[in-house]
């Protein structure tokens, strides 16, 4: 592949949605713990996120079963904090009114594990500065899981009661039934770069040279795809910058025999292991003829 066939550097991703039983036992636990601000809310579904961008939507769905063990979809999502106070603040919050899963060290960032009421996995990170990130001699991030220092991240809090305002969504974690397959669809299709590489059970990519958007994994084995009706991941977004960008990307992953549906405003494309992922961008809309959404693979 040539520099072309890669996303645009200043890719990003944008939203997620997942399924819960209960929104009413959901919500509490994003606006006191996470500390999201709720954006809308329309009978079954509501929108969370930082003060002035939605990041989650959740769907309402009382009849929805627990992921099979042997279903891919969701390891976890990964929300960034832009500064370690605000990471302080949010394991304040977690000690607080929760249980903390697990944290680490990865050398890139300092994270904090949890899970929710409905048991989509959860991260909670910041990242170091990118000029320290630790790169081997073939470009690939050297992330590693280290013991985290609760007391130093305890101690650099600011107290703050609900995530900053510059808060994202910095990736998500799938889990897949084959990494190989993952591979074709996010790197050679889409157009994303190999960050690090654990082969042949786990694979991070991403646009540009971040550590990773999107993390593959095989480590429990899941040999179905991810199934409507269950709790868990419904689609997760890419942004890409702009219109000309998503038709790009979309005529890429229709020539790899990829099939495209939605409107020019958001696409939708399914991996291999059956998890939607949604593009759209971040300025100007593509015509349904301009974005290709028409062809099919």
């Amino acid at each position: 592949m040539t520099d072309d066939d890669r996303l645009a550097a200043d890719t990003r991703l944008g939203r997620l949605s997942v399924t819960v039983p209960s929104i009413d036992e959901t919500v509490p636990f994003y606006r006191d713990v996470v500390g999201l601000a709720i954006h809308e809310r329309s009978g079954s579904r509501i929108v969370l996120g930082a003060p002035e961008q939605p990041l989650l939507e959740l769907l309402e769905d009382p009849s929805a079963s627990p992921r099979r063990g042997t279903e891919a979809g969701l390891y976890h999502y990964a929300l960034r904090v832009p500064r370690r106070a605000a990471l302080g603040a949010a394991l304040e919050r977690i000690q607080g009114g929760w249980q903390l899963d697990g944290a680490a060290d990865h050398g890139v960032s300092e994270a904090l594990y949890l899970r929710d009421p409905a048991e989509n996995g959860i991260e909670i990170y910041w990242d170091r500065p990118r000029e320290s990130w630790p790169i081997d001699e073939t470009g690939q991030v050297q992330m590693k899981t280290s013991p985290l220092d609760l007391d130093a991240i305890r101690a650099a809090s600011n107290n703050g009661a609900t995530v900053p305002v510059d808060t994202d969504l910095g990736h998500v974690h799938l889990e897949v039934l084959d990494v190989a397959a993952a591979r074709e669809f996010y790197v050679d299709a889409l157009g994303m770069n190999v960050r690090a590489e654990y082969s042949p059970s786990a694979l991070f990519v991403a646009a540009g040279d971040y550590h990773h958007h999107v993390g593959l994994n095989t480590w429990n084995g899941r040999t179905e795809p991810a199934m409507a009706g269950s709790v868990g991941i419904n689609w997760f977004e890419v942004v890409v910058p702009d219109a000309s960008e998503l038709r790009r990307a979309v005529d890429q992953l229709l020539d790899h025999g990829i099939d495209v549906v939605g409107d020019g405003g958001e696409l939708q494309v399914v991996d291999p292991a059956g998890i939607p992922v949604r593009l759209r961008p971040a300025v100007g809309v593509a015509s349904p003829d301009d974005a290709s959404a028409e062809r099919s693979g």
